[in-house]
């Protein structure tokens, strides 16, 4: 069934959006319950915290049993997984790299990074990085359902993020108009490329 729009009249009479605290969780599909148990309470140390089993889906009445589980993070919000009890994991988007989708955590410190790394690679995990973004450094690597995992240290504080929330609205709206002439030349057949940003922000990694 389609959705009805309300009017301009009826949506300004809306309440305001309430305050969203935090993510609450991120769930993902597991191949194996133990197995993402072992990488994420074992290596990466975020405790198992809460499982609920059921053999209907509460949002749809569908039937697919399922194991779902959750571990914890420091600020109260979990990551979660749904282990379908078939030894199947998630399929790769197919129009997507590798590094788009990804979960990023944030750790207190660039020692911190260093001591997650050493971990890793102990227990065999292949680690990128460690990564400057200017102002924050990460890691980057996979868990053993093939969902890629950041993990970040910030080195800008509140004062320089402030600064930059000024400016992204008008660069997204710059991006938002471009966008919209690449796909009137694309409708004209005049554009094969896809859409390069207007800014360069990684300057060093420009080939010569």
């Amino acid at each position: 069934m389609a959705a009805i729009l309300s009017s301009p009249q009826a949506l300004s009479q809306l309440p305001a959006p309430p305050g969203i605290q935090q993510l609450h969780h991120f769930a993902w599909r597991a191949r194996d319950a133990e197995e993402t148990r072992r990488f994420y309470e074992d290596i990466l140390g975020l405790p198992l915290y809460h499982i609920i089993q059921s053999d209907y889906v509460p949002s749809t009445g569908e039937y697919c049993p399922y194991t779902h589980f959750f571990f914890r993070l420091q600020d109260g919000s979990f990551i979660a997984f749904f282990d379908l009890g078939d030894d199947q994991a998630a399929e790769p988007s197919p129009n997507t790299p590798k590094w788009v989708n990804h979960v990023s955590f944030r750790v207190n410190s660039q020692q911190d990074l260093l001591d997650m790394k050493a971990r890793l690679e102990a227990h065999g995990v292949e680690v990128l990085g460690i990564t400057d973004h200017h102002i924050f450094h990460s890691i980057y690597f996979f868990d053993p359902n093939g969902v890629r995992l950041e993990l970040s240290a910030q080195h800008a504080d509140e004062f320089q993020m402030l600064e930059e929330s000024k400016t992204a609205h008008a660069r997204l709206a710059e991006w938002t108009a471009r966008k919209e002439q690449w796909r009137r030349e694309r409708a004209q057949g005049q554009a094969a490329q896809p859409l390069k940003p207007q800014r360069n922000d990684r300057p060093e990694f420009v080939k010569p």
